[in-house]
């Protein structure tokens, strides 16, 4: 995400919407490392995440996205939106697991856990072992997951990126954290139990 009180790159932009090769080199080099570590986030391997990472940058600069952007918004905001859509297909066309995700969305129990708890849960893993515990999610859970905590996209944004009513956007995210915390629990179990 960006540094608090960091400028958004107007004149780049500006540049790079009109093809100069040098202002699309300024914006990779600016944000390619955070979109990079967003894919990694959401995608299961490192080779993903590369792969991910150019293929956005290609995608925004061959069909000029850029022209999409609007500059009242958030820039870094907006590619992670675009990077987050951009996964999620990834993710769509590998249809990874999607019977086994639709049983566990049945199957598991609705509790309402404290944010925050996660949050602390969270903190006391290292960024390797949250995302192991992502990958154990399934491809849907995952997504919602990284989008609301590692892009702060909103409810409506999410529910767009995922072609699923806002309404059960929250239910999605209620059951990813649900199995995140199971996940990260049982490896704190499996790391306190001195097993490995």
């Amino acid at each position: 995400m960006s540094a608090p009180g960091k400028t958004e790159p107007t004149e780049a932009i500006a540049r790079a919407r009109t093809g100069d090769a040098d202002a699309w080199g300024v914006l990779y080099r600016e944000y390619a490392s955070a979109i990079f570590r967003f894919c990694r986030r959401a995608l299961p391997t490192r080779e993903d995440a590369e792969d991910a990472t150019m293929d956005i940058f290609a995608k925004l600069m061959r069909d000029n996205k850029l022209l999409q952007y609007d500059q009242s918004r958030s820039f870094t905001a907006w590619l992670y939106k675009v990077a987050a859509n951009h996964c999620w297909d990834v993710l769509r066309r590998r249809k990874t697991r999607q019977d086994k995700e639709t049983d566990d969305l049945e199957n598991l129990p609705l509790e309402h856990p404290d944010p925050n708890q996660l949050d602390r849960l969270i903190e006391q893993r290292t960024s390797e072992e949250v995302r192991r515990a992502l990958g154990k999610l399934g491809p849907r859970a995952r997504m919602a997951l990284v989008m609301r905590y590692y892009s702060d996209m909103s409810y409506d944004e999410i529910a767009d990126a995922l072609g699923v009513r806002r309404a059960f956007v929250g239910v999605v995210l209620l059951r990813a954290r649900h199995e995140l915390r199971q996940a990260l629990g049982q490896g704190g179990a499996l790391a306190a139990g001195g097993t490995s």
